[in-house]
């Protein structure tokens, strides 16, 4: 017998129709009797945290998804997230950086269309969840998503309203489920991990250490996503605020003429460590690579700078939240050195328990 844990936080899969339009409504007690046919080796308990849209997901819901999870985790073979779907890629990189080294599976889903519905991809998605949290090869945060089974930290929301919803970015899908049959892919040796990804080793999942959750995260972290003529003004602003900038840049990577020169000016002010500045790009795959143009070395090359590389931005902010919070008051100072160290190596790493 295998015992899943089903944790419900609203989102689109347990809406109900109102007269100003789809809002979370159901209940844990009302989801349960649209839970689709499943083995009868299969256990399943439900419990609901809270009932909320996912635009309205905080880092206070994200600790307290990890709370149930902790506290449950000896109690179950794993465990199902029903969760929004536009802030899902986002919560599932959190889980990835906050639950390391799990041994059990934690899955999240959702759908597009209430499970309550009678056209609706709920039903479906919940059940090759559970199917995939009750194998007992499964392990470590994904999305399981239209037969899809991706890692945590390389998801995306890619389609508002098709069925199809999400891609794995910069990554092959781990697994997929077909008619309750799942069919694993990142097991072959031959899929090597590069300097900055931070997809899960299959290979390394049986000898990992026991699993370490973290229970701060610190969401001072701002994005700017660039546009032709953006105009510098926000930048100072930007920094006495936040703690982390996320820059969204162009193809590759760089900074354009418009704010390069006050960007510089404010990131003088600071010590690298104070105020943490990463890249990322606007594209969807193959990452940034900031050597590549004159406009991406240069800013490489005046000011220390975290780059994404194959990362997505979902990753990118959850990762960042989780260095910002080893970095508080109650801890020793983290060097620049130990924040890179942080951001590149894969959250695998038992090194990183160190830090």
């Amino acid at each position: 017998m295998r015992n899943i844990l089903i944790l419900t936080t609203g989102g689109t899969i347990a809406s109900i129709q109102s007269p100003d339009g789809l809002v979370p409504g159901m209940s844990s007690s009302q989801l349960r009797e649209q839970l689709p046919q499943i083995s009868a080796d299969i256990a399943i308990d439900i419990e609901e945290l809270f009932h909320i849209d996912s635009t309205d997901m905080t880092a206070d819901h994200w600790i307290q998804i990890i709370h149930a999870i902790r506290d449950h985790y000896d109690a179950y073979d794993g465990f199902v997230i029903c969760h929004g779907t536009d802030t899902m890629a986002y919560t599932a990189a959190v889980l990835s950086y906050m639950i390391q080294n799990s041994d059990k599976p934690i899955v999240l889903t959702g759908a597009q269309k209430p499970i309550g519905f009678e056209i609706t991809d709920a039903k479906s998605n919940l059940q090759d969840s559970i199917i995939y949290a009750a194998d007992s090869r499964s392990r470590g945060i994904q999305i399981v998503f239209a037969g899809k089974v991706i890692a945590g930290t390389h998801a995306r929301k890619v389609r508002s309203m098709s069925f199809l919803a999400f891609e794995s970015i910069n990554l092959p899908e781990i697994a997929e489920i077909n008619n309750g049959r799942i069919t694993r892919y990142l097991t072959d040796p031959a899929f090597a991990k590069a300097p900055c990804d931070d997809a899960p080793d299959t290979r390394l999942a049986k000898t990992r250490s026991n699993v370490r959750f973290y229970d701060k995260i610190n969401p001072n972290v701002f994005l700017l996503k660039l546009t032709p003529s953006i105009a510098p003004d926000l930048i100072p602003e930007i920094f006495r605020i936040y703690d982390a900038l996320v820059i969204e840049s162009f193809g590759a990577g760089g900074i354009p003429a418009s704010i390069e020169k006050t960007l510089l000016e404010e990131l003088s002010k600071y010590r690298p460590e104070e105020k943490i500045l990463a890249m990322t790009t606007q594209v969807t795959y193959e990452g940034s690579h900031l050597e590549t143009y004159e406009v991406g070395r240069r800013i490489a090359d005046s000011f220390p700078v975290l780059e994404a590389r194959d990362m997505t931005l979902e990753a990118t902010m959850a990762k960042l939240m989780w260095i910002l919070a080893r970095n508080e008051k109650d801890r020793p100072a983290l060097s620049w050195a130990d924040i890179q160290k942080l951001f590149y190596d894969p959250v695998s790493m038992d090194t990183l328990a160190a830090l």
